[in-house]
Order: structure tokens, then C-alpha cells, then sequence
């Protein structure tokens, strides 16, 4: 009978693995996800409860007052500038993923783990990977986290992780960025279907695109522009945010008017997908501002945009004044559920018809994306539909009247 050999556990560094190259056929990690989370301080309470109770057991784990700093890879910290904490997680990381390729087997495989809502985070994964030679054949979304979770209440943090799958492989040498580009854009439309089909949503959809996206990128040991420059793991966050933000908008919409919507209702279309009603740090709403088209600085504190220090919000129709104006669907169709609120119907039939939505479509499609965006509980929500409840009764009352032309909706 065959006796099952006990399992080895050790604790070392990622970045200096006691094993010999080419020993492993498999590695598993899930590193830390750049400034996410304080572990060391979280481990804080349980390594002295912990200290206390086993110490005197293992003594040369437990030898600090707390638990050791200084060498873990994470981009927060006390104890150094936030540019130098960037610098030092990134070049750590690059050190864990070398190592994990000189001790994998030719022919094995690694997985890693990882997600982050901002592209800085993302930047540097890609980079880390991107230098340690390991080349990402696979990814794909899992939901990892419960949706009743602390963290989650009234932010925009994400649900699922993306799972790589990386080998040791040789890679093209060059490859040019249009013909890149192509590439992944054919490809993450086909990936991206799939996911739309799956349900995964809002950020997830956004992050599970980027994993994508570093399955085709990663091929190559270096991506060059015609003028010879290499293009940067940003320059390729941003190719594939504007990819999935066109393909988003136009699934939320259900195809079809999606090139009639102007950049500004596009934003708050696809800021409510992603975020719901929680605040967002500046340079996530800026990122999703400029791949809808337009320079979020130009409306902070206009319209429905509000910026508190380094957050950006988006106001709801009931944290609005009301609007005068109407230069965007997005302040029509906000005015509108003003008035709905206070029950004057002939003012909402007045507004539609002076501003030609009376006869649009896409004022209703709008409507109804936004609130299928939005939580069950959600005043928003509730505003909408109502409002759309009316609908067949409310176009029912309004005048013939051509509708306006020349202008983005």
C-alpha cells in the first residue's frame, strides 16, 4: 500500500524562494493587491493574541512586539512616501513573479490572482508580468466576494478577482501596435460577450476586460508604435477602457442608439453601472470621463458632478436643484423626475415637447438602463420608475412636434 507523503510547510520571501530552478509543476499565489488593503496592520490584533497564546512554541516567529513590515509588498505604508511605496511594491512584485518563473517546470503552470479597481493598480501587475517572462494564456473573472460584506456598503469595490493562468513560453519578439490593437479588440469583443452573457457587470465587466486584453499584450516581449517607441501598460489600459466602455453602453442600451447619446449622459450612464451612488477616487472618474469623450475638470461642481477633495460624486435628480437648463438628456431627463416628484405633469409634457424628446426614443431607453443600474432601495431608482410607470399615458399627451435635429442627445 502506498503511504501518502505529509505535506512541507515553510515560510520564506517570494522574492527568494529556497528551492532550486525548474522544481515546481504548479504554483498557486494570490498576492496583495497594491494599496487595497493595511494586512500587516490588520494582522496586527490577531499576531498579539497569538503571541501570547502559542509564542513560547515557535519563538522565532513571534520574536517582534508586532508583526514585521518593513519587507512586505504592499504599496501602503507609514513608513515611506507614497511614490516610494509604489516603487517598492512594484519591484518586489517583479522579484515574486521571477521567482515563480525560475522555480516553475518547463512544461508547468502558475496561477495568479489579483484585482483593483484603479489602473495605477493594474499598471503595475502588468508591468511585473510583463518583465518576469511568464506569459498569461487564460483569465477569467470569479466572484470571490460576498456581496454583504462591510466593505462593499456604499462603495464601489468589486465582487470578483481575475484568475491568470501563465506558462513559460517563448514570446514574439515585436509587435506592432495597430496590428495589436486589432488583435485584442477582436478578441475582447468575444470575450466580452461572453461575459455580458455570464452577468458580470459594472467594474468586474471593466477589470475582467483588462484581463483579457493582457492574454494578447503579453505575447509579446515588447509592443512598439511605428515610430519605434514602446507602448506603455497605461497606453494599453486606456485602449481597452474606451473599447469596453463603446461595447458597454451599447449592451446597457440594448444596441442600437448608442451613437446618439453625447458623452456627458454617456458618464453618468456608465458611472451609475459601475459605481451605483458611491463616491469614487478623482483619477477613476476622470479615466472614465475621458474614454467617454470629455475633460472631467471642465464640470466639477456644474451640472451633476461634485468633487470633494479627492472624491468625485454624481448627484441623483433628488440632490439637485431645479434645472433651467437643458443642454444634456441627462438634465432633461433629471428636471423631469423633479417635477414628476411634485406631481406637475403638464410642465414634464411642456419640457419633452420644447426640447423635442417627446418624440425620441432614446429619452425613455436612457430612463430605463439607469434604473435597472441601480439598487432595489435606491431613491433614484424609485424616481424612475415611477416616472416610467406613466410612460405610455405621458407620450399619450404629448403634441405632435418634429424633432430637433443637429445635436448629440
Amino acid at each position: 500500500m502506498k503511504t501518502l507523503e505529509i505535506p512541507k510547510v515553510i515560510q520564506a520571501s517570494a522574492t527568494e524562494l529556497p528551492y532550486p530552478d525548474n522544481y515546481f509543476d504548479a504554483v498557486f499565489t494570490d498576492p496583495p493587491y497594491y494599496d487595497n488593503v493595511p494586512y500587516s496592520y490588520l494582522s496586527d490584533f490577531f499576531y498579539v493574541w497569538l503571541k501570547r497564546t502559542i509564542g513560547d512554541l515557535y519563538p522565532e516567529l513571534f520574536s517582534t512586539p508586532l508583526t514585521p513590515k518593513t519587507k512586505e509588498i504592499v504599496a501602503y505604508t507609514n513608513e515611506r512616501s507614497w511614490e516610494e511605496a509604489k516603487e517598492y511594491f512594484e519591484s518586489m512584485l517583479k522579484k515574486s513573479f521571477h521567482e515563480i518563473y525560475r522555480v516553475l517546470k518547463p512544461d508547468g503552470i502558475a496561477t495568479i490572482v489579483y484585482t483593483h479597481k484603479s489602473t495605477s493598480g493594474w499598471e503595475t501587475l502588468i508591468n511585473s508580468l510583463l518583465d518576469s517572462g511568464l506569459v498569461v494564456t487564460a483569465s477569467w473573472p470569479i466572484d470571490t466576494e460576498m456581496k454583504s460584506r462591510l466593505r462593499a456598503k456604499e462603495s464601489a469595490a468589486l465582487s470578483s478577482s481575475i484568475y491568470f493562468v501563465c506558462r513559460k513560453m517563448k514570446r514574439e519578439e515585436t509587435g506592432w501596435y495597430n496590428e495589436v490593437k486589432e488583435e485584442i479588440s477582436k478578441y475582447l469583443h468575444q470575450k466580452l460577450e461572453r461575459l455580458w452573457q455570464e452577468g458580470i457587470s459594472g467594474a468586474d465587466f471593466f477589470i475582467a476586460g483588462i484581463g483579457s486584453a493582457i492574454e494578447i499584450f503579453g505575447k509579446y516581449e515588447k509592443v512598439l508604435d511605428y515610430g519605434g517607441n514602446k507602448v506603455s501598460a497605461s497606453e494599453l489600459l486606456e485602449f481597452v477602457r474606451e473599447t469596453v466602455t463603446d461595447y458597454a453602453v451599447r449592451q446597457i442600451l440594448h444596441n442600437g442608439v448608442a451613437g446618439e447619446v453625447s458623452p456627458l449622459t454617456r458618464f453618468y450612464l456608465l458611472y451609475r453601472w459601475i459605481f451605483g451612488e458611491a463616491k469614487v477616487i478623482f483619477d477613476e472618474a476622470r479615466k472614465l470621463a475621458s474614454s467617454c469623450g470629455f475633460e472631467i475638470e471642465n464640470y466639477f461642481n456644474k451640472a451633476f458632478i461634485r468633487k470633494d477633495k479627492e472624491f468625485i460624486k454624481v448627484l441623483g435628480p433628488h440632490e439637485r436643484e431645479e434645472i433651467s437648463e437643458y443642454g444634456e438628456l441627462i438634465d432633461v431627463l433629471h428636471q423631469c423626475l423633479i417635477l414628476w416628484a411634485k406631481s406637475k405633469r403638464d410642465e414634464i409634457v411642456k419640457i419633452l415637447n420644447d426640447t423635442g424628446y417627446a418624440e425620441k426614443e432614446i429619452f425613455f431607453r436612457v430612463a430605463q438602463a439607469i434604473s435597472e443600474c441601480l439598487s432595489e432601495d435606491s431613491k433614484e431608482k424609485k424616481l424612475l420608475d415611477g416616472f416610467l410607470s406613466g410612460k405610455d399615458r405621458l407620450i399619450s399627451e404629448l403634441k405632435d412636434r418634429k424633432p430637433m435635429q443637429g445635436r448629440l442627445i
